[in-house]
């Protein structure tokens, strides 16, 4: 007889500093029939020794790939190790509350669903927290309650589950998505194409302690999310998404035009400007100088995939 009830499946690479936090969260369930495998995408800070560690606490085991083959083939990997039918995933980077194990396994026993436990980001008490973060962060988590059934796949992120059996019967996470991001959406749009309804349970958010603490680094991560929604639409066509339009009146003008010129170079030494400039304007001045970078790199990525080129 199974003696776990879940597997918290954890993709990793390089998050040995991420990993102290999220396990000493899972060591603090309400429950303790359940497992974590730690899938290493290449171990280049030695986390399987720290992994070990941690064997007497957890029962937690590691996953380690030799080289780096993308978080959709570790999610996969952890999927093929797992013991249990209902399998969470939890990013490296989040801190999950006592009931998030529990909560998951409730909403799969009457049920086959995938459920969607989102997470809301920590930020330091910055320039870029204060002019965009913190509130950029609340539109995103507001849309998400409020969103229609039909599209809360596009939610599906690094605080999910679904049984293994719905896992495999769609084929787990395409490995054609290497890019950053969006064999996430790609996993949640194909689920829900197959008849599973997608539940966003709110009462299983956790805390995320991995969100992008500068301008450039979400403007760059905006410009690299863009790039990567060409595979999926290549995939599933437009229609699957709604074809990208260009933006309507002043502001949607402007970040249509500044997109025209963005890359990486640009972003970097923009958001370093917005960020030292920020503090000193009103909030919502330096909100929009934010928001030109972030939305504009979006849509470059969009329409000129190629500028993404660092990789994550």
């Amino acid at each position: 007889m199974n003696d776990v009830a879940a597997t918290v499946v954890v993709p990793s690479r390089g998050g040995r500093d991420r990993l102290p936090r999220l396990l000493e969260s899972l060591a603090r369930q309400d429950r303790a029939d359940f497992e974590v495998i730690v899938v290493l995408d290449g171990d280049i800070d030695d986390s399987q020794t720290f992994v070990e560690t941690w064997r007497s606490t957890l029962n937690v085991r590691s996953v380690v790939f030799p080289e780096n083959r993308g978080r959709a083939a570790a999610l996969n990997a952890g999927a093929d190790a797992a013991r249990a039918e209902v399998l969470i995933r939890a990013d490296d980077d989040l801190e999950v509350g006592p009931d998030f194990v529990a909560g998951h396994v409730l909403l799969h026993e009457s049920r086959s669903c995938g459920v969607i436990g989102l997470s809301t980001n920590v930020y330091p008490d910055n320039a870029y927290a204060r002019a965009y973060g913190v509130r950029a962060d609340k539109r995103f988590i507001a849309g998400a309650l409020d969103v229609d059934a039909s599209h809360a796949w596009r939610y599906w992120a690094g605080n999910v589950s679904v049984t293994r059996e719905d896992h495999r019967r769609i084929g787990g996470y395409d490995l054609r998505f290497r890019k950053y991001g969006w064999e996430d959406v790609d996993f949640g749009y194909r689920l829900a194409q197959s008849g599973v309804p997608i539940l966003i349970a709110p009462e299983l958010m956790a805390r995320h302690h991995g969100a992008s603490l500068s301008t450039a680094a979400r403007a760059v991560r905006a410009l690299h999310s863009g790039a990567a929604r060409e595979s999926f639409t290549q995939i599933h066509g437009e229609e699957a998404l709604g074809s990208v339009q260009r933006p309507s009146g002043v502001w949607g003008g402007l970040t249509w035009l500044t997109s025209r010129a963005v890359n990486e170079r640009l972003l970097r030494a923009y958001g370093a400007a917005a960020d030292a400039v920020s503090p000193y304007l009103p909030r919502r001045v330096g909100e929009k100088l934010v928001a030109l970078a972030v939305e504009s790199a979006g849509l470059a990525g969009i329409r000129f995939p190629e500028r993404a080129r660092s990789t994550f």
